[in-house]
């Protein structure tokens, strides 16, 4: 198996083990369950365009910070004009809980994607629990069917949809309905970046669709180039979750690319 064929092994057997705990009922009763979210459609435009990443490790690079705390990261992300933090949520492979979008919720007024592998409905009740405004779909362990199903249940939820694909043949996964298509450029299965295959990949979007560059975006010249091939939005993680103070890693790197 692969890495990504682990991990969604693993996945089925966490959340079997979470709908055993609690129920799809007991989670609408709590506390941000009928909160308004915030929307990554109006903070990708009005902001820098990037969401910006809390990341503690990965399965390619290991631990990557684990001295910095998700508020602390979060908050200063915001101050510097992130349109959004992405936040995992996955346990074995990234060191991730729920208690790190628990902890931001009330702090930041920007939008929170979950990201996770999303593969069960009752996930998407678990989103909308903690707070996110927005989930992540990943192209490569759903089918078209799961997709728009999937997609139709988090926006009864009022909750956004960013889409993942790597591979040409994950085109036919999108729908008109997603909010988003996130382009990875960093496969899956192997872990290899290629930028240009990315961007050939985004000039077969629909055109009215907002496109979300994810990973492997190392410095300024990666940035730069993606932006001028169109894309509306940046995922970044490790290129800021790498230094000692995240934040200011985004700070410094804001002012570089205005």
């Amino acid at each position: 198996m692969n890495i990504l064929d682990k991990i969604i092994e693993r996945k089925k057997q966490e959340v079997a083990e979470a709908k055993s705990k609690i129920s799809v009922e007991q989670l609408k009763d709590s506390a941000f369950f009928g909160r308004p979210t915030f929307s990554l459609k109006e903070t990708i435009k009005t902001k820098s365009g990037i969401i910006s990443e809390f990341k503690r490790q990965s399965p390619s690079k290991g631990i990557i910070n684990d001295k910095v705390s998700p508020l602390e990261v979060a908050s200063q992300y915001e101050n510097f004009g992130a349109s959004a933090v992405s936040i995992l949520t996955d346990k074995d492979f990234f060191g991730g809980s729920f208690d790190d979008i628990l902890s931001v919720r009330n702090h930041v007024n920007i939008p929170i994607l979950r990201k996770d592998f999303m593969i069960d409905e009752y996930q998407f009740y678990e989103a909308k629990s903690i707070g996110a405004d927005v989930i992540l779909l990943i192209a490569a362990c759903l089918s078209p069917n799961q997709v728009l199903e999937f997609t139709e249940l988090a926006h009864s939820l009022d909750l956004e949809v960013l889409l993942e694909i790597h591979s040409e043949e994950e085109l036919k996964q999108i729908n008109k309905n997603v909010d988003f298509v996130g382009i990875n450029n960093r496969n899956l299965k192997d872990f290899k970046v290629d930028l240009q295959h990315s961007v050939d990949l985004k000039n077969q979007l629909p055109k009215d669709i907002f496109s979300v560059a994810e990973s492997g975006i190392y410095n300024e010249e990666d940035f730069n180039f993606l932006r001028e091939k169109g894309f509306d939005g940046f995922l970044m993680g490790e290129y800021f979750m790498k230094n000692e103070n995240p934040g200011n890693k985004f700070a410094t790197f804001v002012k570089s690319i205005m």
